[in-house]
């Protein structure tokens, strides 16, 4: 690129000079040579132009197109609370805001510079004129001599310097009609011509640089130009980029945490360590340690603590001695850890302007620190490589509250009279980054197992509605036949009424107004419920021995009442837009090991398709079935994740004999009381020597059985801080034979419901 090719009039051996007023012309090769190189300088525009086109015009229809399909699809809650937000409005402001980004005013810069080119380019370009000595005579081609010399007769009366003094006339006369005589006078030259349209007989083709004289001549001062250029481009900007990668990549990682984060959490992170404490190790991430602590901060910082000092874990007994520890720590942490709890309690309004910048920037930093948080606690530990189920409850539960807006107190559990919560309605816990649900609201009290964590995301409800809806109260017409209204006693319950059940419950029981009644439903219609169906086994074989390679399929499926599949939380008190994320743990909830991991987003739905195609594609090839069920396999694939399923795909070695009560655990970094737990049976047989697989097969048959059946309830460990509501450990898996033999062998998977 950037070379143009130009035919060219060079006469190398045949020269020629005309004498007008005494002045003596160059000659006719070198003028064109000097046409050519001008004209190589006037196409540099051309060439920028080009340049710049190809990519930019591509780009701006691709940019153009997406933002109007974005526009045509809204995906953020749009009730009124978060209408008042303002994170989705789209003021004047708030669209130059989101407009002016380095991408667009580069895009926009790109454009202008596009323009004034081709404005130049428009006024500054003349018509490339070839030479034609017959044109310029006014002869038709094969005239005779005598009609040339006349011809030029007649022309030179017009032109010649002494009958026209127009300057002009002059130039036309001197640099055509002259030259076209001369070029045909002579009988080689005419010949020439006539064969081959040039004087010079056969010609090549010119090659010149679009590029501007002085860059071409590297005499004197431009020579200086030309270098400085080469070297700056060439070697000066790749070094300057290279040290700029090299210095950031030795403090940041893939993910834009710093290492130094990474390695706090990998120190802090403990096996039993309780979601309680959980924030104690998000706080010492590096990125909170680089937050100035200013001597202004000290004041608001002590109001601030007065206001969340129930939420720090202090023992009121040693309250002085308590107080006077906490703020012996390092600043940065004590600071760290107010802001994050002002979030939780709903206290940044108490926040002073600096610190709610600084307030702003952690929020803004949690969530890719919470999503290293988890991959830390899930990284392999033990010797079978697994990681820990517990702390990763923990983050994730930081994160739901987090986001939310919670008060920590929302969690803890009511000891309303007559208020019957559901033990195995274990996945409505709140999360406790994404809905800032205080941690300490999810101690267990007043004899109750549920918390009222779910229920505070929605928007209008308080404590004082939940307790309403918990009472036996007002009436209900369903099918004309007049009912007492149900009491509400979890989450699920209130999710599963019909609408005009539900509308009648919130406007004659909890007291909500049909626009804030209109707004529970908007959020209701915009949680997603999940459906995890799970299947584990041995390529080629029956049953699972101990050391084989287990494949474990899952698909996990996203239903709204809205009908989306990829869409925002609800989230009004979270400055920042917030893409939902789910989390698969496969996991031994009684040895707190998580065999498999995986994190899924339901935001990209081609990047699923792809993955789901090649994944089934691979295992029917392995399984060595034909093309046409291959395609079949693929098909049905891709039309599960375009109906809001994902694949889920993974592979671990089968452990030691025994029998195994596995959960797989989808929770949602973003919402509370919309985690999904499926129990799973798995039985381990013992390998032979010679390889073969032993084991009698149970008249169910063997394999994978999936069945429903009821979650038992079982007492928790008591800790001194609450105690994670996902991790309901049975008691009695703790007394059961790992070695025993049960009648099934392979696995069984049992899905457990919500309530």
């Amino acid at each position: 690129m950037g070379l143009f090719i130009y035919p060219f009039f060079s006469w190398n051996e045949y020269s020629f000079k005309f004498d007008i007023h005494g002045a003596e012309s160059s000659s006719f090769s070198k003028k064109v040579n000097m046409g050519a190189s001008e004209e190589n300088s006037a196409l540099f525009p051309i060439f920028v132009l080009t340049i710049m086109a190809l990519p930019l015009v591509p780009y701006t229809i691709v940019k153009i197109l997406n933002t109007f399909s974005k526009k045509a699809m809204t995906i953020h809650c749009q009730c009124s609370v978060c209408s008042r937000s303002g994170k989705y409005r789209k003021s004047i402001f708030k669209r130059i805001s989101n407009f002016s980004t380095c991408s667009n005013l580069t895009l926009v810069l790109l454009w202008i510079v596009m323009v004034v080119l081709i404005y130049y380019i428009k006024h500054t370009s003349h018509e490339v004129k070839v030479f034609e000595p017959f044109s310029i005579l006014g002869l038709e081609h094969g005239a005779s001599d005598s009609d040339i010399k006349k011809a030029y007769r007649r022309l030179s009366i017009q032109y010649h310097p002494d009958k026209n003094p127009d300057p002009e006339a002059h130039d036309y006369f001197v640099e055509y009609i002259s030259k076209a005589y001369q070029a045909l006078t002579d009988p080689v030259s005419r010949e020439n011509f006539e064969k081959y349209g040039h004087p010079d007989g056969r010609q090549g083709l010119q090659m010149g640089i679009a590029l501007p004289p002085f860059l071409l001549n590297i005499d004197g001062a431009s020579g200086g130009i030309l270098l400085l250029g080469i070297v700056g481009v060439c070697i000066l900007l790749p070094l300057v980029l290279a040290v700029i990668y090299l210095s950031r990549s030795a403090k940041y990682t893939g993910n834009y945490v710093m290492h130094q984060t990474l390695s706090a959490y990998y120190y802090f992170m403990k096996p039993s360590l309780a979601p309680s404490k959980v924030l104690g190790v998000f706080i010492k991430a590096a990125e909170f340690m680089e937050i100035p602590v200013r001597r202004s901060d000290g004041e608001p910082l002590q109001k601030l603590f007065m206001l969340v000092r129930s939420e720090l874990n202090l023992d009121l007994k040693n309250i002085r001695q308590e107080q006077a520890k906490f703020w012996k720590q390092h600043p940065a942490l004590v600071k760290a850890e107010l802001l994050i709890q002002a979030q939780l309690t709903r206290e940044s309004k108490a926040l002073t302007p600096a610190l709610l910048r600084d307030f702003r920037r952690m929020l803004e930093l949690s969530p890719r620190l919470l999503e290293e948080l988890v991959k830390m606690a899930l990284l392999p530990r033990t010797a079978q490589g697994h990681g820990w189920l517990r702390p990763a409850i923990g983050v994730v539960e930081l994160s739901q509250n987090i986001i939310q807006h919670n008060r920590l107190f929302a969690l803890h559990i009511l000891g309303v009279k007559g208020l019957e919560w559901n033990i195995t309605s274990w996945s409505h816990t709140a999360v406790s980054v994404v809905y800032a649900v205080p941690l300490s609201a999810r101690k267990v009290a007043g004899g109750s197992s549920e918390s009222v964590a779910p229920f505070l995301q929605l928007p209008h409800f308080s404590e004082a509605i939940v307790k309403k809806i918990a009472r036996k109260v007002g009436k209900c017409s369903i099918k004309d036949v007049c009912l007492d209204v149900v009491k509400v006693r979890t989450f699920q319950e209130l999710r599963d009424m019909t609408l005009e059940d539900r509308v009648e419950l919130l406007t004659q029981v909890a007291g909500l107004s049909s626009t804030e009644t209109k707004d529970v439903e908007m959020v209701l219609e915009m949680m997603p419920s999940l459906t995890v169906d799970i299947m584990c086994e041995t390529e080629g074989e029956e049953g699972i021995q101990e050391g084989d390679v287990v494949t474990m399929h899952v698909w996990i499926t996203l239903k709204r009442g809205s009908g989306l599949v990829a869409a925002l939380p609800h989230a009004p008190y979270y400055p920042f837009f917030k893409e939902e994320n789910f989390w698969l743990l496969l996991a031994d909830p009684v040895s707190n090991d998580v065999w498999i991991s995986q994190k899924v987003s339901f935001m990209d739905e081609a990047v699923a398709t792809t993955a789901a195609s090649k994944a089934i594609q691979e295992l029917k090839e392995v399984s060595g079935a034909s093309l046409k069920e291959t395609n079949a396999a693929v098909r049905e694939a891709v039309e599960r994740v375009k109906s809001g399923s994902r694949l889920v795909m993974g592979k671990f070695q089968a452990p030691a004999e025994g029998n195994y009560n596995l959960t797989a655990f989808c929770l949602c970094d973003s919402w509370i009381g919309c985690d999904k737990k499926t129990n799973l049976k798995m039985k381990i047989l013992k390998r032979s020597r010679a390889g073969t697989r032993t084991g009698s097969l149970s008249e169910e048959g063997a394999g994978m059985e999936e069945g429903i059946e009821e979650e038992e309830q079982e007492e928790e460990d008591e800790y001194d801080d609450y105690e994670s509501e996902y991790s309901e450990d049975e008691e009695d898996e703790k007394d059961s034979k790992r070695n025993g033999v049960v009648p099934a062998a392979g696995a069984a998977a049992e899905s457990s419901d919500n309530e």
